[in-house]
């Protein structure tokens, strides 16, 4: 970890005002992991986005407008995010996300094949698309007419545009947490 856990007795009044935002946010929708130290400190990407608050913030706007305003189904929502990290190999958003997914009821074979980074063969329509549009995403270049055309079909053009964005943000959450080296904590 290259950024120190900043407990909240250490925090400036710009990153108290952010904590205490990320905070109440965390605990009402990230409830699924560990995302808090026993003095208060916030984990995995919380943490780095508290060391420049003006940034951090926002980038907690956005993520807290992408999952407020959700209109994907959450497994849906789970195999972009998924996807996402195992392609960039982010070991707190994959745990973060496994144990959203389990509570999801994810199967163990699809998780572990989704973390590995293939396709797995018992997705609904939906996930299909969803991990074709990803995978195309995270991988470079233009997202190709036919899977674009297929997200239009399937999610209408909210929920492409909210798809593209999703995939966004996880990537940023993914670089994240790779650039300062963010630790998996033990899973309970």
């Amino acid at each position: 970890m290259r950024l120190p856990l900043i407990p909240p007795a250490a925090l400036t009044p710009e990153q108290m005002s952010l904590y205490a935002d990320m905070k109440a946010g965390i605990s009402s929708n990230f409830n699924d992991f560990k995302t808090v130290r026993e003095d208060g400190a916030l984990m995995g990407p919380w943490n780095p986005w508290l060391h420049e608050p003006v940034i951090g913030k926002a980038i907690w706007d956005l993520t807290r407008a992408m999952t407020m305003q959700a209109t994907l189904p959450e497994p849906v929502r789970q195999v972009a995010i998924l996807v996402v990290g195992a392609h960039f190999g982010a070991a707190y958003e994959i745990y973060a996300h496994i144990a959203v997914a389990e509570r999801e009821k994810m199967s163990k074979r699809r998780l572990a094949t989704l973390v590995c980074g293939e396709k797995p063969d018992d997705l609904t329509e939906q996930e299909s698309t969803t991990y074709d549009v990803t995978y195309a995403l995270v991988n470079g270049g233009i997202l190709p007419e036919p899977a674009y055309a297929l997200a239009v079909e399937t999610f209408g053009q909210h929920g492409t545009n909210e798809l593209v964005y999703l995939v966004g943000l996880y990537a940023m959450v993914s670089m994240t947490l790779n650039g300062f080296n963010v630790p998996v904590p033990e899973r309970e």
